[in-house]
């Protein structure tokens, strides 16, 4: 592009001497002319690098020879597109004064001084403001692709976001419902081991709950996976569990021997929110998981107290363990209440655990009950 303008440039001033010409012979100022058009050429690459130089050069020599005119006015566009609009007035009002000059003591004798002003200054106008809105398309251009790429990029952000956050939830799932089915099957297993002098009716009694078990876990996990590709499930086979599934969920307890005792405190335990259910019934899920594998075979006591416009209690204790109590079946990985720390709190609640100074364990959350 800038071959072609320096090129139309150049042709330009040789049309300007070569139209002139016979008066210039006549006045000796055709070689004048021929050494300003070479000149004006010359500082187009100063232009290009130093724009705003460059253009007062050109408008100076301008003011000696209609030869450097259409450099000149190259030069001020030049200026008008790549500088602020006060930089190229500056240098169009230099053109104005420069080609004023030339009009002074080179006067063209068909057209009169004022008319050759006025060309000028609508000229050097029309040059700064057709730069002025090519600079300004341009920067329109830059913004629209610059918001284009953060567009993308916050929208890859958030597709990684959302990727993350799902991984989290299966992550979440899994370790609610496999974590409390395998940490039964470990307990029988660890009888199995432990006791191979059994009367074979309790062998065989305790094989077959791991087989149950096993098979229980993979019922739960393609549940899982059912709810994670769809929250509500079409089918209905796999139900997400709530606060009716709580007995059932002792009562596993109890065959696993962790007695387990529940106190239930609530008023309309109909209208409880399914979210707010299952949150509740992973809550003592993963309370009795963690039960199990820190203080096998102590009991644990569980507390729902609440009411619909109020908040839902929900508390779980037991004791650490005591001396000469059996090893865990199974070691924790120590995500677990990471885990249901951020369930709580996403379903608007907050939950605490702590060990009291007598040597009890306890979970609490509070969770809300809206009206």
């Amino acid at each position: 592009m800038t071959a072609v303008v320096v090129a139309g440039i150049g042709a330009l001033t040789a049309a300007t001497i070569w139209g002139e010409a016979s008066s210039h012979v006549a006045h000796g100022l055709l070689i004048l002319d021929i050494a300003v058009g070479l000149a004006a050429c010359a500082l187009l690459p100063v232009l290009l690098r130093w724009p705003v130089p460059g253009a007062l050069a050109l408008a100076i020599l301008a003011a000696v020879s209609p030869a450097a005119t259409p450099a000149a006015t190259f030069g001020t566009l030049h200026v008008a597109q790549r500088r602020a609009f006060l930089v190229a007035a500056a240098v169009g009002g230099a053109g104005v004064v420069t080609h004023a000059i030339r009009g002074l003591w080179r006067p063209i004798e068909s057209l009169p001084f004022a008319w050759w002003l006025v060309l000028v200054v609508v000229a050097e106008a029309a040059l700064v403001g057709w730069g002025q809105l090519s600079q300004a398309r341009r920067a329109l251009l830059d913004s629209l692709r610059e918001r284009a790429r953060r567009a993308e990029a916050e929208q890859a952000r958030r597709v990684a976001e959302a990727r993350a956050f799902e991984r989290a939830r299966i992550a979440r799932e899994m370790h609610d419902v496999l974590a409390h089915r395998l940490s039964l099957l470990a307990t029988y297993a660890g009888a199995l081991e432990y006791r191979p002098d059994a009367p074979p009716e309790r062998l065989a009694r305790a094989a077959g709950v791991v087989r149950a078990g096993v098979h229980q876990a993979l019922e739960d996990l393609r549940g899982v996976i059912s709810v994670l590709r769809d929250d509500e499930p079409a089918d209905g086979t796999h139900p997400q569990p709530g606060l009716t599934d709580l007995d059932r969920l002792a009562t596993e307890s109890r065959d696993a021997g962790t007695p387990v005792d529940v106190v239930a405190r609530i008023s309309r335990p109909e209208d409880l929110p399914g979210a707010v259910g299952r949150t509740v019934y992973r809550l003592v899920q993963e309370g009795l998981t963690n039960a199990r594998k820190h203080a096998p075979g102590q009991p644990v006591r569980v507390l729902l107290d609440g009411r619909p416009g109020d908040t839902l209690l929900v508390e779980l204790t037991n004791p650490v363990g005591a001396p000469g109590a059996p090893e865990p079946a199974v070691n924790g990985s120590g995500t677990g209440l990471i885990g249901l720390t951020e369930r709580v709190r996403l379903a608007g609640g907050d939950l605490e655990h702590a060990i009291s100074a007598d040597g009890e364990f306890w979970l609490r959350a509070r969770l809300p009950w809206p009206e």
